[in-house]
């Protein structure tokens, strides 16, 4: 299958990203869309990455537009930078995805491209162009730096005391994220360190990564361990325990802690926001960051945007303890990750997360499923009201409420909601759900997932 369009951007096979693929994607995008003074380029620690970004500022260059190299940075200092210069930006990654894959982001001068833009750059593809001689590549090498300062600027020594894990595996940030946390008064631990990539997904942490934080947190007595998937715009947290803090309670801490008035957040995350009475307006939105800066677009207020992946988008100046955080609209770990270590500093983050009202998430996903299959099933679900009602007696359960903004979403008579989803890009079927009760989530996930595998597998 060839490398397709997700909620994420372009994602394939390496051995699909040739280079007149990545040159024609590369190429339409700078047909339809602002480059500003140009287009920056940055990748990922996957092998494959450095060589795909060499294929792209080739195309930047034979679209006649001056490339600017930044190396191997996280996704949202490398967006940072790209609009601090305002240029235009071609982040090579394939996220949390295996190493067998990879993709490309795109960015205009303001921020991450639009389901509009990229539907203009599809309706481009294959046509002849002309090729330009374009100007050498020039290097930016204080992506790392800016980055660091602003967040020092506006948390300056918030984090003074806290011991906390950073667990780096093959992020790309990882020295960027061990020195900035030191900058902010951490003492850091350093763990789990590889030289070979590790796909991180921190809406499916795998049940041995569960077990090397909760090993760690009582080994190493950390007040907490953070991380990032693969390209850093998606933050992991756990507590002092090593329990994950899943993504959409650090996005409700991290709105609450900025006095956000608006959030904009996809169906998927957790009904906890809606709960907790702190916020004028919460508009959902299909899951993928595009939907929801299209959501922050339309919102009034100062307004935030996050997934349950934890990815977190900015949409007005606000203030920290120590001075100014202008907006970022593109995904980021990293204010999640901190405005939740802040908050936590009195009580533990244990305590802070259970302030929060109480609905639990849990989500995981079948992979090396064929999409055929899993776009076929999910059809059903969603137009079949048999088919989800034979589906959810296999979950002890009778469908109250449902929605299909996004995949069929279903909420059950109990309370619990069961939210399926295919991949758009990758041979994997998504399964969401919410309870009132941590063990009841992960009960219902394991019984789905049972179910579902039964259901789509050949």
């Amino acid at each position: 299958m060839p490398p397709k369009f997700g909620t994420s951007g372009l994602r394939g096979l390496v051995t699909e990203l040739t280079e007149d693929c990545v040159t024609d994607h590369v190429r339409a995008f700078a047909d339809t869309c602002p480059m500003g003074s140009g287009v920056y380029v940055a990748h990922d620690l996957r092998a494959s990455s450095p060589d795909i970004a060499r294929m792209v500022v080739r195309a930047v260059q034979q679209a006649g537009l001056q490339a600017t190299t930044c190396g191997p940075v996280p996704t949202p200092a490398f967006a940072l930078a790209a609009m601090a210069g305002g240029a235009a930006a071609v982040m090579v990654t394939g996220s949390h995805i295996p190493a067998d894959r990879n993709g490309l982001k795109f960015y205009t001068p303001e921020g991450e491209i639009t389901k509009a833009h990229e539907t203009a750059m599809l309706q481009r593809l294959g046509r002849d162009r002309p090729n330009h001689v374009g100007p050498g590549p020039v290097h930016d090498d204080g992506v790392a730096a800016a980055y660091i300062a602003r967040y020092v600027k506006a948390y300056g020594r918030a984090l003074e005391g806290m011991r906390i894990g950073f667990y780096a595996h093959s992020a790309v940030g990882r020295d960027l994220m061990i020195n900035l946390l030191k900058s902010l008064g951490a003492d850091v631990v350093t763990l789990g360190w590889s030289e070979s990539f590790v796909p991180v997904d921190t809406e499916a942490v795998a049940p041995t990564l569960r077990q090397d934080l909760q090993h760690w947190a009582t080994e190493r007595k950390c007040d907490a361990i953070v991380s990032t998937d693969g390209d850093g715009d998606r933050p992991l947290v756990a507590d002092e325990n090593g329990r994950i803090v899943v993504g959409d309670v650090l996005g409700q801490i991290t709105a609450a802690a900025l006095g956000a008035d608006c959030v904009v957040t996809p169906v998927s995350s957790n009904s906890g926001v809606d709960l907790s009475g702190r916020f004028q307006s919460v508009i959902r939105t299909r899951i993928g960051s595009p939907y929801v800066i299209a959501g922050m677009a339309n919102a009034t207020g100062k307004t935030v945007g996050y997934e349950a992946n934890g990815g977190f988008l900015l949409g007005f100046a606000a203030d920290g303890p120590s001075g100014p955080l202008a907006p970022l609209m593109t995904r980021d770990a990293v204010l999640p990750m901190i405005a939740t270590l802040v908050a936590a500093r009195k009580t533990g983050l244990s305590a802070c997360v259970a302030a929060e009202p109480a609905r639990f998430t849990a989500a995981d996903r079948l992979q090396d499923v064929p999409m055929a299959q899993t776009q076929a099933f999910v059809a059903r679900l969603s137009n079949d009201p048999e088919a989800r009602h034979a589906f959810l007696q296999t979950l002890h359960g009778t469908e109250s409420g449902f929605n299909c903004i996004d995949g069929p979403r279903m909420t059950l008579s109990d309370g619990r909601v069961v939210h399926v989803r295919p991949s758009g890009n990758a041979p994997e079927l998504r399964l969401y759900v919410e309870a009132d009760n941590a063990d009841v989530a992960n009960q219902t996930l394991e019984s789905g997932l049972k179910q579902l595998r039964a259901l789509v597998s050949p």
